[in-house]
C-alpha cells in the first residue's frame, strides 16, 4: 500500500468518526481516479481490522493485522467486477451478504469493500440496499468509485458520502519534483496534472512512460496538420492501441485552442504545448474547433464501446471528414 500526504487529514477524520458515536456503518468514498482513494480504504479497512488500535493507528503486531498484511483476513471481503465483465453481478453481491450475517471467523469486524461501486447493476445495488438498511453487526461497508451519480439515490442516501479531493496544484507539482525521474520545468509539471484531472500519481506515471513523448509528438503534429489541411498524416499517431488516450490528448489541446482564442489561456490544459495552441488559433474557426472536438469524441466514443470496431477504418473516416471541413 502506498500512501500519499494528502490522504492524512481525510483519514483522520474518518477514524475520529468511526471512534465516535456518530459511526456510520456505511462510507461512500468518491475521488478522482489514481488520487489515491484505494490506498485510503484499505488504511481504514486497517484500522477496523485491527485488534488494539493505537488511537488513530493501527497496533501492527495482533493477528488481524497480520492476515490484513498478508491479504489472507477471513472478514475483509472484496467486490468488484469479475475479469472481463463491466458490471458487479447480484449473485457476487448475494455471496456476500450470506457471507456477512454470519458469524466473524476471528470474533471482530467484518469489513466489506465494494470496488468500483457505480458498476453495481440495478439487482445487485437492490440486492446491497436491503444489507445497508440492516446490517450486521460490527459489519462495515466501504464503497469506492470516481462518480456517484450511476448509484442508486437510495444506495448513496444510507452511506456516510466522503469526497476525497486531490492535492491543490502546487503542492502536486512540488510532489512530483521530489519523486525524481520526472521532467523539471514546472510546465511540464503543470501540464501532466491537468490531463490527470489533479491525480499527482497518475501524472507521475504518465511522465515516466514513453506515452509523455508521443503526446509531445502529437501536439506538434497535430498543428501541422491543420496547417497542411493534411489531417490523413496523423493516422500513423493515432491508430494505436491507446488511441482512446490519444484522442483525449488532441481533444484537450483543441479545447485549450478555445480557451486561447477566447482569452482564457490561464486555463489551458497544455502549458508546454503554447506555440502549437498559438499556430491552431490563427488558422482555426470556432465553428471548426465544435465540429472536430465533437467528431473525435464521437470517435473516441465507439472505441470505448463499441467491441470488435475496425479501429483503422473509424480513425481514417474522422480524419477524412475533419479534413474535408477545414478545406
Amino acid at each position: 500500500m502506498i500512501w500519499y500526504p494528502w490522504l492524512t487529514p481525510a483519514y483522520r477524520q474518518l477514524v475520529a468518526q468511526y471512534t465516535s458515536e456518530r459511526r456510520h456503518h456505511a462510507l461512500l468514498l468518491q475521488s478522482v481516479p489514481g488520487c489515491g482513494d484505494e490506498s485510503l480504504i484499505q488504511a481504514l479497512g486497517y484500522w477496523l481490522m485491527c485488534e488494539n488500535p493505537q488511537g488513530e493507528k493501527t497496533c501492527g503486531v495482533c493477528h488481524s493485522c497480520h492476515m490484513m498484511k498478508a491479504e489472507t483476513h477471513p472478514d475483509w471481503h472484496v467486490v468488484e467486477p469479475e475479469k472481463g465483465k463491466a458490471t458487479i453481478g447480484v449473485e457476487a453481491v448475494r455471496q456476500l451478504t450470506e457471507t456477512l450475517y454470519n458469524m466473524s471467523q476471528q470474533g471482530g469486524s467484518k469489513v466489506a469493500w465494494i470496488r468500483g461501486a457505480e458498476r453495481l447493476s440495478e439487482a445487485a445495488a437492490n440486492a446491497l440496499l436491503k444489507t445497508l438498511e440492516e446490517p450486521p453487526k460490527q459489519t462495515y461497508f466501504l464503497l469506492s468509485c470516481p462518480d456517484s451519480a450511476p448509484l442508486l439515490p437510495t444506495v448513496r442516501s444510507r452511506c456516510l458520502h466522503w469526497q476525497l479531493s486531490c492535492p491543490d496544484e502546487a503542492f502536486g507539482i512540488e510532489w512530483l519534483r521530489r519523486q525524481g525521474n520526472v521532467p523539471s520545468e514546472v510546465n511540464v509539471l503543470r501540464t501532466a496534472l491537468r490531463l490527470s484531472n489533479g491525480a499527482p500519481p497518475v501524472a507521475q506515471a504518465m511522465l515516466a512512460s514513453g506515452d509523455w513523448a508521443a503526446r509531445a509528438e502529437l501536439c506538434k503534429e497535430l498543428a501541422l496538420s491543420f496547417e497542411r489541411r493534411d489531417l490523413l498524416a496523423l493516422l500513423p499517431l493515432l491508430n494505436q492501441d491507446n488511441a482512446e488516450e490519444r484522442i483525449h490528448w488532441a481533444v484537450s489541446l483543441l479545447l485549450d485552442v478555445m480557451k486561447q482564442q477566447q482569452g482564457a489561456s490561464a486555463f489551458v490544459v497544455n502549458q508546454d504545448a503554447l506555440e502549437a495552441i498559438q499556430r491552431l488559433s490563427a488558422i482555426m474557426s470556432p465553428l471548426l474547433i465544435n465540429l472536430t472536438v465533437q467528431r473525435w469524441l464521437d470517435c473516441r466514443y465507439q472505441l470505448m464501446t463499441v467491441a470488435g470496431i475496425n479501429r483503422e477504418l473509424l480513425l481514417t473516416n474522422m480524419l477524412s471528414q475533419t479534413e474535408r471541413e477545414a478545406a
